[in-house]
């Protein structure tokens, strides 16, 4: 099964990012990643009958994970999830 989630970014600052992220342009979830002690929160969850809670948020975390190490805390205002 092939997965596609877009991340938006809302907010950022020296401290914090935060995305907005879905499948679908109707169903959204936000998250914030804090840079300095590299936690993951779920501001809001996607409602989605067919897949467990953090099915989404998971996958997104990932995407911003290689942000954060990767790309070296480099964080696009659009960027996205494929597999």
């Amino acid at each position: 099964m092939a997965v596609y989630i877009l991340l938006l970014k809302e907010y950022e600052d020296d401290e914090t990012v935060v995305y907005k992220f879905w499948p679908y342009e109707n169903t959204m979830g936000k998250m914030k990643l804090n840079k300095i002690t590299r936690k993951l929160t779920k501001l809001e969850e996607i409602p989605d009958k067919d897949f467990p809670s953090t099915f989404y948020f998971d996958r997104a975390a990932q995407r911003l994970a290689v942000c954060l190490e990767r790309e070296e805390g480099v964080f696009p205002e659009k960027t996205a999830f494929e597999s």
